[in-house]
């Protein structure tokens, strides 16, 4: 780097001096030769560098994702999903940019250093006066850099914030729809984003600051060195060869220098995400002595004064006291109670999931858990069953037959091999459950840990499964069996019955003995048999009834009993649990042709990864949105600033070659305070330009993301359920993250640098063709060269690009889909097998990103060739005609050149860095333009008080899910009159659920009409028809936020109505036991609730709505009877 300068020197005085040619095209040569090297020598260290950031990175995501399966539930209730997913993201990520420049940190000051040397040799003692000008300027740059981490922190937080909403709004977007509250959320999504756009606002203007004290210094510092220089003595004269030396010593100041608060602001970055990474990894781990393995214990299932809790040591957090339970060897066990009173926590308890605070558990032999919420994972059903073991096809069959899969297969289009869609998006909520329940038989443990399987399958499977697998003639009658349960059909067949209430053990024993003791049990029993019904007789098993006859005060409910039993099972049955997912409960009708059975059908369409180079109309799109003024202003100011540049540096050569400066050994003083003012205030222009042209710029392209964001949030919250159905959460979600990330903080940077490049080179170009005419014709053969490299190189790493970011996605959906499901892979002692799994997709991504790496190095050597060119011709046509050039004009002509190659490399470096970053608008416009449903408001609207009957026609209906799919309602013709309450009956998958989302037409009509009141539906607005009609969804959804959020977000009920509801719903003891009453907030997707108060919550929802058609989908499922009982009244 240093060589060049000492040989320009020599150039500079051979052209003035009358030595013999060769001297020329020796140095000439020489300065080539140089670059050459300097090439070779940074290519390496690039390539070396890049290869440990990579490194790092994959060691960081692993050790991330193994603590992932390791962390306590306290500790994954202070971060979400999202917050971990960005920790694998976006924290390794920094380290791996980081790498390449760590060496800068000693490299740097040694360059400056020598840097000052070489000037001191040239101006003497006036360096030190540019010197102080770069001293001055270093604590400023620090100072912003500074400013801009804070910024970038608060942005993280509020894009953490967003990122998750928005998780949350595409999960439960089927809720959102059916309730008409997607313009709600969407303004809460809008608040945050205003929020961001504040902050990068600001971050804008101090980014253009830096850009601004980045290019003037260079400028201030040689403007203040010459001026010293020519003022402390008049016996100082600036000839071209001081001049130009210098000012190339200059230059290479200037990279150091800027790379410095770049390099620390990077480092400072990197900090912030040790520090996240740092918390992450330190939070507590689940206590693995929490539950013992002692052989030696007679029975598999032990809990002895077990005292537990969902970590914290605070009274409140205790969930379970004082239990005391032993399981026999192959005994079945049933635990019942009401809602809320710890059932589910006890599987919890013996899985070592909760914090033990006193007494001990003891397990022998290997666990299976069925858990309340089924966890699917993306793969094949069959996958799904097998959970990794070895496939065994008759002991498979037998299986899936026991647990009534078989009639599935054969609906599914391709039998088990069907694709099962992110979190299982093609299966009912009994499907996922049977197959939650097939993989734990599969599996073949000891203990089966069983929460609640039967909730979301029909009565007569519900029978089937347990003859078939959970009772005494069932699969797994050798195996001890822990089976929570709401259905009172099956107690009589258990060994044991564990009751608890308010998280205590109050009684257990057999059925015979708990009823004899006319205990809790027995009462649990009787307020089931309060409502009497004199429908069909359902016999009950004989020693119930052989029990009850001698039981006095049971036997008069008896005849009530039966009638209710047969409800009981049924309603807790579908109970349908799949919180979080936007599930279609019935998209598994997909029976297609069945010779598509083979392949495997995929519900999924794959991400597309677009090929070729992006379309001129995604840039026209994006100039569009930052708007014609400011794209025009910015480059006038850039052309402005180049002129300003060139011409201090022409006149800087007029000065030094000026002969007339001297008269009498002395300077003309007049003349030289004229050269010196003129020099300052050319400099003063690139400044002022300068700054105005990054502001302009900045501020557009913040414009542009700012709208584009928007318009993309309105278009997805307007799309059909259809496109949700086929399109992953995650999917959308990196649109939302990563690709605004892109709009908001790489792109206008990005396109910052490549006009200044641009517009640099150019200037280059222009200078040395000025100065030696005949380089024109060089430039021609050069840039056929330079261009057939750059399209070679942006056409290649495109790709690259494209392949890494497409083998980037299934690491982050896995470990998201292995967060959700820790729970199950821990209790399966799976967790090697997904570490693997996880590894092989960070490797797969290497694989893709290796060669990106590499195409870079290999870009860096062609291109910086093509600079040692353009520097050998210019010292060549220097040496050449150095009869008719003044020095100035060769020390001009070679600095600038000697600049070339650094500005050539970033110039392709830009271009390809903006068309990969735009690639971010060609993604968000895609999903800006997905097809819509109907308009949401048609004027005129209907009547204010409609619907003011409620009556429902459903004329000759038909519907199907997709365009080209069977239809699910094939002319269903009935009506139901104001004021009546209908069933909807039918086994899972007949289409029960399909028919609630015609009447809010989720679905669209394939055919007939349904009108509400004699409105035909079909011509109105979507939310004047949501708003007014209120469903019970299947499936609980709440949002993180308020209590009172989740019940009235649009804040139209005043708070008597919301506790009156609540009332109605019978929350309202519970909510006034919480400390901050309807300001709780609820976790996300409303974990910290249970199932059944959620669906409590969404049974207030529908009160306050009061409307005149309510629609109960399955509502009652996940409630206990005694709750059940109260909705039904």
């Amino acid at each position: 780097t240093f060589v060049s300068p000492q040989i320009l020197k020599l150039l500079i005085g051979f052209t003035s001096s009358q030595d013999s040619m060769w001297k020329g095209y020796f140095y000439a040569v020489l300065l080539a030769a140089t670059a050459t090297c300097q090439t070779l020598l940074l290519s390496q260290y690039f390539y070396r560098m890049s290869l440990v950031g990579l490194r790092i990175r994959t060691a960081l995501i692993s050790s991330i994702y193994r603590k992932a399966l390791r962390i306590s539930n306290t500790a994954r209730k202070e971060s979400t999903v999202g917050e971990v997913v960005n920790l694998m993201s976006v924290d390794a990520q920094r380290f791996m940019d980081l790498t390449a420049y760590l060496n800068m940190l000693w490299s740097a000051p040694l360059q400056i250093s020598l840097a000052l040397y070489f000037l001191w040799q040239t101006l003497g003692p006036s360096v030190l006066a540019g010197l102080a000008v770069m001293i001055i300027l270093i604590p400023v740059n620090g100072w912003v850099a500074n400013k801009v981490k804070n910024l970038q922190i608060k942005q993280m937080k509020n894009k953490d914030e967003r990122v998750k909403l928005m998780n949350e709004i595409l999960s439960g977007i089927k809720v959102l729809k059916l309730y008409a509250w997607e313009p709600s959320f969407e303004q809460q999504v809008l608040k945050i984003r205003d929020k961001e756009m504040k902050v990068l606002k600001q971050a804008a203007y101090l980014n253009a600051c830096t850009s601004f004290i980045w290019s003037c210094a260079p400028f201030l510092v040689s403007l203040v060195t010459f001026a010293v220089y020519v003022l402390i003595d008049d016996q100082n004269i600036l000839d071209s060869e001081k001049a130009f030396v210098s000012l190339s010593l200059f230059n290479i100041l200037r990279f150091p220098l800027s790379m410095l608060p770049m390099l620390i602001s990077n480092m400072v970055q990197t900090g912030v995400s040790v520090k996240r990474i740092n918390k992450f990894m330190n939070s507590e781990e689940l206590d693995p002595n929490c539950v013992q393995h002692d052989q030696s214990e007679f029975d598999p299932v032990v809990v002895e004064n077990g005292t537990f809790s969902w970590g914290g040591m605070q009274e409140e957090a205790v969930v379970l006291r004082n239990i005391n339970v032993r399981v026999k060897q192959a005994s079945l066990v049933a635990v019942v109670g009401t809602v809320g009173s710890g059932k589910s926590s006890l599987l919890s308890a013996i899985l070592g999931e909760m914090e033990k605070l006193t007494g001990r558990v003891n397990t022998k032999g290997s666990i299976a858990y069925v858990p309340q919420q089924a966890w699917i994972q993306n793969a094949t059903l069959k996958d799904n069953i097998l959970f990794g073991q070895g496939y065994e096809p008759n002991n498979y069959t037998k299986i899936t037959r026991a647990c009534a899969l078989q009639q599935d297969f054969d609906m599914l289009p391709a039998g088990d091999l069907t694709e099962i869609g992110e979190k299982g998006i093609n299966l009912s909520g009994g499907q996922k459950q049977r197959v939650s329940l097939a993989r734990a038989v599969y599996s073949n443990s000891d203990i089966y840990l069983l929460d609640d399987p039967l909730s979301a399958v029909d009565s007569h499977v519900g029978k089937h499964i347990f003859e078939n697998v959970i009772g005494h003639k069932g699969v797994l009658k050798k195996k001890t069996r822990i089976l929570v349960t709401h259905a009172i059909t099956y107690l009589p067949e258990v060994d044991l019955i564990v009751v608890l209430k308010e998280g205590q053990v109050t009684e257990s024993g057999t059925y015979k003995e708990l009823l004899a003791q006319k205990g809790a049990f027995a009462d649990f029993l009787v307020q089931y048999l309060q409502e009497a019904g004199e429908e069909d007789q359902v016999d009950l098993p004989e020693e119930m009834t052989e029990l009850l006859e001698s039981n006095v005060e049971l036997k008069q409910k008896l005849a009530r009993q039966r009638s209710r039993d047969s409800e009981s099972s049924t309603h807790s049955l579908q109970r349908q649990r799949s919180s979080s997912e936007s599930t279609n409960p019935d998209t598994k009708l997909l029976t297609q042709n069945h010779t598509a059975k083979k392949q495997g059908d995929k519900l999924i369409e794959a991400e597309k990864a677009e090929t070729g180079s992006v379309k001129k109309h995604v840039y026209m799109h994006y100039l569009k949105s930052v708007g014609a003024v400011l794209t025009l202003v910015t480059i006038g100011l850039n052309i402005l600033f180049q002129m300003f540049s060139i011409g201090s540096n022409i006149w800087l050569s007029r000065w030094s070659s000026d002969t007339s400066l001297i008269v009498n050994g002395t300077q003309d003083e007049g003349k030289r305070d004229m050269y010196l003012s003129v020099y300052a205030g050319l400099g003063l222009g690139q400044a002022i330009t300068r700054l105005v042209s990054a502001v302009t710029l900045y501020l557009g392209c913040l414009l542009a993301s700012s709208w584009m964001h928007n318009y993309m949030l309105n278009n997805i919250l307007h799309s059909p359920g259809s496109f949700f159905d086929t399109t992953p959460v995650g999917r959308i979600l990196n649109r939302f993250s990563k690709d605004v990330d892109t709009l908001d903080n790489t792109l206008p940077q990005n396109i910052f640098s490549l006009i200044t490049c641009l517009f640099s080179v150019i200037a280059t170009l222009t200078v040395i063709s000025y100065t030696t005419p005949i380089f024109v014709i060089i430039i021609l053969p050069i840039g056929i060269l330079y261009f057939f490299v750059q399209r070679f190189y942006v056409a290649t790493s495109r790709q690259l690009k494209r392949l890494e970011s497409v083998s980037r996605s299934p690491i982050y959906s896995h470990f998201g889909e292995s967060v959700t499901g820790a729970v199950s892979i821990r209790a399966y002692g799976v967790q090697h097998r997904f570490i693997k799994e996880s590894e092989d997709k960070v490797d797969f991504n290497q694989v893709c990103l290796f060669p990106s790496l590499i195409s870079n190095r290999w870009l860096a050597v062609r291109l910086e060739t093509v600079g040692n060119l353009i520097i050998f011709f210019s010292a060549l046509f220097a040496v050449l005609g150095r009869d008719t050039m003044n020095p100035g004009l060769v020390g001009l002509s070679i600095s600038y050149a000697l600049q070339i190659t650094q500005t050539l490399n970033w110039l392709v470096r830009m271009t390809s860095d903006v068309e990969t970053n735009i690639v971010a608008v060609e993604r968000i416009k895609e999903y800006g333009e997905t097809p819509q449903e109907a308009a949401w408001e048609v004027s005129p609207g209907p009547p204010a008080s409609w619907p003011d009957k409620g009556q429902v026609d459903f004329k000759n209906y038909q519907v199907r899910y997709r365009e080209g799919l069977e239809l699910v309602l094939k002319g269903v013709t009935f009506s139901v009159k104001g004021g009546e309450k209908v069933g909807i009956v039918g086994r899972t998958g007949a289409g029960k659920s399909s028919l609630t989302l015609c009447l809010f037409r989720i679905l669209e009509a394939a055919g007939g009409q349904i009108t509400i009141d004699g409105q035909d539906i079909s011509k109105l607005g979507l939310h004047d028809l949501r708003s007014r009609l209120t469903i019970i969804p299947q499936d609980p959804v709440l949002f993180s936020g308020t209590l009172r959020m989740n019940l009235d977000p649009f804040d139209k009920e005043k708070d008597e109505a919301v506790w009156r509801a609540l009332e109605l719903a019978h929350l309202k003891h519970f909510v006034k036991g919480l400390n901050l009453g309807l300001q709780h907030q609820v976790a996300e997707g409303g974990d910290n609730l249970s199932v059944g108060q959620r669906q409590l919550i969404c049974l207030a929802r529908a009160l306050l709505r009061k409307t005149k058609v309510l629609i109960l989908d399955e509502a009652t499922a996940a409630v206990d009877l005694e709750t059940d009982d109260l909705i039904q009244r």
